[in-house]
């Protein structure tokens, strides 16, 4: 047994030797078969549920297109189409954006999980000369393990999700509405293919029912600023941003 601990040994850079006889068994690239099978399984089964919430997170981003789309096609393809129909759309939206934001917190929190093993583990494998970054990363990783927590907060998650896809969706439905409040043509008043004159014109088309125009004009700023300050104020390159770019 002696022997073959040596010879084990002598196979292995100074750096993992050193490692090994101070026991830290998951802070260098371990050769004993049960710690090797130990981490596979587990690095596999954290890929795959990080897979899964990955594809959520495209279900849901493609629920907010396919549905956009069909609004579009409701509200521009005819005059009698009210402009409240776009209305809903960003609503719409909004929720699923909500939706997608809760989504992504699960997929942080187990993609930070793989990472850990990618960075400190799997890359000091491939390159035993550079040290992990941290050699804390095992008991980081066993904290979230027995204490799962969300790695990221509600609010820097939305506006992830809103600087990466939904900003586009955002501001195609904004242009969809002030061209159909703002041509005539779109308009079931009057069929005469041109744009709107006056701001009074403008209030009147944006109004909807007894609400008015005023108020809706107001409403939708408001709304698009707050969407504006999230993406903003809450988004950092904090976590995994920090180690690249590929990432979503």
């Amino acid at each position: 047994m002696a022997d073959t601990h040596e010879t084990m040994s002598n196979d292995l850079p100074s750096g993992l030797v050193e490692a090994t006889g101070q026991g830290s068994s998951l802070r260098f690239p371990v050769r004993t078969k049960d710690d090797i099978t130990t981490l596979s399984h587990y690095y596999r089964g954290e890929m795959a549920r990080m897979m899964s919430w990955r594809d959520r997170l495209d279900r849901t981003t493609n629920w907010a297109i396919g549905a956009v789309a069909a609004m579009l096609s409701i509200s521009l393809a005819t005059a009698s189409a009210h402009h409240v129909v776009l209305i809903f759309s960003m609503v719409m939206v909004f929720l699923l954006l909500q939706i997608e934001s809760r989504r992504y917190r699960f997929f942080h929190l187990f993609r930070t999980r793989v990472r850990l093993l990618e960075r400190n583990y799997y890359s000091h494998f491939f390159d035993p000369e550079k040290a992990p970054e941290t050699l804390d990363w095992s008991a980081e990783l066993s904290e979230t393990l027995r204490n799962p927590r969300f790695t990221i907060g509600r609010r820097q998650a939305m506006a992830r999700r809103l600087a990466r896809n939904y900003v586009w969706i955002f501001l195609i439905l904004l242009a969809a509405w002030l061209l159909k409040i703002t041509t005539a043509v779109l308009q079931p008043r009057t069929g005469e293919a041109e744009f709107i004159h006056s701001l009074d014109e403008f209030l009147h088309n944006t109004a909807i029912g007894y609400i008015p125009g005023e108020v809706v004009l107001a409403g939708v700023l408001i709304f698009y600023g707050w969407l504006l300050y999230v993406m903003i104020r809450h988004r950092t390159n904090e976590g995994e941003l920090t180690f690249g770019e590929v990432h979503v």
